[in-house]
């Protein structure tokens, strides 16, 4: 489906993105249950999980108005796990990162750290 071809290209471009930044990525599109992270990421002893959130228009609001409580619940239950596994011992953090293009194809990323 175009929307999906749309996520994961959002999702290749923020990985680039935080690699650019320093982070070093250390999974993706990762699944426990029912939920999904589409990244987890990791800089300065901190795993941060990243939720990504791709959209060509804003007029149904901000990427980033769409992730959802239930969605946030279901991350922190799959961060908790993924934390369990990896025995991470140091601070987590949850992102989200919004990647909206225009109608050129061009895009704006904007990363929103400690989103909740």
């Amino acid at each position: 489906a175009q929307h999906n071809n749309l996520g994961r290209r959002g999702e290749v471009l923020a990985a680039q993105f935080l690699v650019d930044k320093g982070y070093e990525i250390l999974d993706e599109n990762w699944v426990h249950g029912k939920a999904e992270i589409d990244l987890i990421a990791y800089i300065d002893r901190q795993i941060v999980f990243v939720e990504v959130k791709t959209r060509t228009s804003i007029s149904f609001g901000m990427p980033e108005d769409f992730v959802s409580e239930a969605k946030q619940k279901q991350m922190e239950l799959a961060a908790n796990e993924y934390i369990d596994l990896m025995n991470h011992q140091g601070e987590i953090r949850f992102d989200i990162i919004s990647v909206l293009f225009d109608k050129q194809n061009k895009f704006t990323i904007k990363h929103i750290e400690d989103a909740f």
